[in-house]
């Protein structure tokens, strides 16, 4: 089955301000983040093309590395409205189905990526994968891809079943923990650098957070 991901991105000047770092480290954190998820994107016999919907430079940037397409987004106004976008150029190519990730889940592997596609079991269908707070939304296997219209930015992953709901009757919810894992702010840090969640990463965060490795 023909499948692409969609990854909005917003500018990296502009994201994780909860984290309150200066614009440099901002922009060094964003990178790893994106980088460690097109990695795991683009190793999975499941997906044949990554979208990115951005109007950040650096995002295209680090994007060539791995073939994606880059669709321009002017206003950066929403994530539903940079799925939309991506959900007309999938309508123009003849994919089956489309899976939305965040650019803040650094944790994810190509292994956990296998394991989300191995629930899909209906061609009229919908799955999702919770945040770990459970108030978000951090992946959506949607087949077809215009099954339905995304609600994100609403608080809850629940407003994506609610969606779904309404145009079939195949949806379900998948609880994988390193997809779950976003980082949002430092509580959310500390929890994987304790679980030592994916070392690479934890080892760079350290490095970006000035964390020392005795701390954990």
């Amino acid at each position: 089955m023909k499948t692409s991901a969609i990854i909005p991105i917003k500018s990296f000047s502009r994201a994780k301000t909860r984290l309150e770092l200066d614009t440099e480290k901002t922009e060094i954190f964003c990178h790893v983040m994106l980088e460690e998820v097109l990695d795991a994107v683009s190793k999975s016999k499941h997906i044949q093309k990554i979208i990115l919907v951005s109007k950040e430079e650096q995002a295209f940037q680090i994007g060539k590395k791995f073939q994606c397409k880059e669709i321009f987004d002017e206003t950066e106004s929403s994530v539903n409205n940079a799925v939309n976008l991506a959900d007309s150029w999938i309508s123009e190519n003849n994919f089956s189905r489309s899976v939305v990730f965040p650019q803040d889940i650094p944790f994810m592997t190509t292994h956990d990526i296998d394991i989300l596609f191995n629930f899909h079991i209906s061609s009229n269908s919908v799955i999702v994968v919770p945040s770990r707070h459970f108030d978000g939304t951090n992946a959506l296997i949607r087949t077809p891809s215009d099954i339905m219209k995304t609600r994100y930015d609403e608080g809850s992953y629940k407003f994506q079943f609610e969606a779904a709901r309404s145009k079939t009757n195949h949806y379900s919810l998948a609880l994988i923990q390193r997809i779950m894992l976003d980082i949002d702010n430092m509580s959310d840090i500390d929890f994987a650098l304790k679980k030592n969640i994916k070392p690479s990463v934890c080892q760079k965060l350290r490095e970006i957070f000035g964390i020392d490795n005795g701390s954990f």
